[in-house]
């Protein structure tokens, strides 16, 4: 036997498989979602009403999470993982009310979430060890949404309805974002300035982390009960000036040189633009639909393509994203978000506005997953 032959086969970068994926379906569910209440086809029907929001959050987002965190792995963990995901994105697109949607999306959540949770138990801060569980709760609500649709026949008034876990949801990935956003602009920030000479003594900013950890934390369980939302949307106001006081210590303003810090900086604003705009909704008692679209495309979408350019990036040319990729996500996905919030609450009646969030929103993304195929083209020639 060839001594090659004995050499363990090397594992799978999982962000190449889950990050183009992830992009597609972003820029697939989107304009079709739009599209099935417009053309009053009602096709595809799984993006019918809040379908659109599930595929998002626990397709789309879910995808990204998987990407980013799973590191490398074998074949026989990632393709086995993608195609449940596959499965539960089809499924659910075209037979929502089936069983079979309802049972394979909460299956490949808690799969992912069997994969990724223990990769974080060894973290000794507090405020690391937070990581594993909200993604895991991240996963239960998936779950959860799937029991609520499996038991609609049923009695559910023992469980949050499904706008309110969809709430709940966006309110974790706000809380997930805000972390690990925090954790990817922090040290490349300060490294950029340490090289111009310029210490940078707020880095991690762990009071305000801490901070932002509880309230934000206190959210994503208020947020699934309406009777508690004057709380959570004081929550979230607070939360808004925390995350703005962190960016603002950061000085980015510094780093000109490097437009892939200021658009992940700009994702941040919008974390906290989506915080202060959803919390002022609950607190007002009006719906929180368009403040919430804020976070989904506006912080969601810039911090998403950012990270995963950026790692696409470094594994194919070893240096941070091309200033023309970074500057169009950013240019397009804060139309996109601008034009859903001026669209309201009834966006149907806005439809050119709210086909422009659309047809920006899936611009990007079908940039965006054009533009991994190249990447990872690149990166399997640097290693030949």
């Amino acid at each position: 036997m060839n001594k090659s032959d004995t050499r363990r086969k090397p594992k799978n970068q999982t962000f190449w498989v889950f990050f183009p994926a992830a992009s597609l379906l972003a820029a697939l569910a989107v304009p079709l979602s739009v599209w099935a209440v417009w053309s009053g086809t009602g096709w595809p029907a799984g993006l019918l009403g809040t379908g659109h929001g599930h595929e998002l959050i626990f397709g789309f987002a879910l995808a990204v999470i998987a990407g980013y965190t799973l590191g490398p792995q074998p074949a026989s963990v990632v393709y086995p993982l993608f195609g449940l995901w596959l499965a539960a994105r089809l499924s659910w697109f075209f037979w929502p009310d089936s069983l079979l949607a309802q049972t394979l999306s909460p299956a490949f959540t808690l799969l992912l979430a069997w994969h990724v949770v223990p990769r974080f138990n060894a973290a000794k801060k507090w405020r690391n060890k937070m990581v594993g569980p909200l993604i895991l709760v991240l996963c239960l609500l998936a779950a959860l949404v799937g029991l609520a649709e499996a038991l609609g026949p049923f009695d559910t008034s023992w469980l949050p309805g499904h706008l309110q876990l969809m709430h709940s949801a966006i309110a974790g990935l706000l809380l997930l974002m805000t972390f690990m956003g925090g954790r990817v602009i922090a040290p490349a920030v300060a490294g950029t300035l340490e090289k111009k000479g310029i210490p940078l003594e707020a880095r991690v900013q762990p009071r305000i982390e801490g901070a932002l950890i509880v309230t934000l934390g206190c959210t994503v369980f208020l947020t699934a009960f309406p009777a508690a939302n004057p709380v959570a949307g004081s929550l979230l106001v607070i939360a808004s000036g925390l995350i703005t006081l962190r960016t603002l210590r950061w000085k980015l303003w510094l780093c000109p040189e490097r437009p892939d810090l200021l658009v992940l900086g700009l994702g941040y604003v919008w974390l906290a633009v989506g915080a202060l705009l959803t919390g002022a909704a609950l607190l007002l008692g009006k719906t929180p639909a368009p403040a919430l679209h804020v976070i989904t495309i506006g912080a969601l979408g810039v911090l998403s393509t950012s990270i995963m350019l950026r790692l696409a990036w470094q594994r194919g040319h070893r240096k941070p994203p091309a200033t023309t990729d970074v500057t169009l996500i950013a240019t397009l996905l804060s139309g996109a978000a601008i034009s859903r919030l001026v669209a309201g609450s009834a966006p149907f009646s806005s439809p050119a506005l709210l086909w422009l969030s659309a047809g920006l929103w899936a611009v990007t993304y079908f940039w965006v997953f054009i533009r991994l195929q190249t990447l990872r083209k690149h990166a399997k020639k640097r290693q030949k």
